[in-house]
């Protein structure tokens, strides 16, 4: 299964694929969208879309792992950083990609094993699971990555109580 994680945003959209088989991971690529902050919000917005068409075009994900969002204090951040969500998804959803949500909690739980790890901490074990010489930068594509990690973990854990319920 190819996987194809994000972490949302407006001036940095992380992105990491990885190949999940047999229990095992294999990246084939990450990187980051970004914009400028002198740009128009609405060519920000195209600019997002655009790319991410053109990541999914090259990439053919099979799913789609992003985060969560969770806001509780700035709306105007909220809501930008909510358009820049839809502009990201909406690529996904026009080829029929299935899209799986995870907080930054169940992410920290699936990488690390604890919900109040660190960032730094994910960040290497997400170097280590993947065998790369370092941590993906911007933090926004190690993020990424480890969306996509935690995205084929809770797959296996699914796929295996389902297998349980046949019996």
């Amino acid at each position: 299964m190819r996987i194809l994680g994000i972490d949302p945003g407006y001036a940095i959209v992380g992105y990491g694929v990885l190949d999940y088989s047999g229990g095992r991971f294999s990246i084939v690529g990450f990187g980051a969208i970004t914009t400028s902050a002198d740009m128009d919000f609405n060519r920000r917005l195209k600019v997002i879309y655009d790319d991410m068409t053109e990541i999914i075009e090259t990439y053919k994900p099979d799913e789609m792992g992003i985060e969560k969002l969770f806001f509780n204090t700035n709306e105007k951040t909220a809501i930008d950083v909510a358009q820049a969500r839809g502009v990201t998804l909406l690529p996904a959803i026009m080829r029929n990609i299935p899209i799986y949500e995870y907080t930054p909690l169940q992410v920290k739980c699936s990488i690390v094993g604890y919900g109040r790890a660190e960032k730094k901490q994910v960040q290497e074990m997400t170097k280590t699971m993947l065998h790369l010489k370092a941590v993906p930068k911007p933090d926004d594509t190690a993020d990424a990555v480890a969306i996509a990690i935690t995205h084929g973990l809770s797959v296996n854990t699914r796929k295996i109580v389902g297998e349980y319920d046949s019996l």
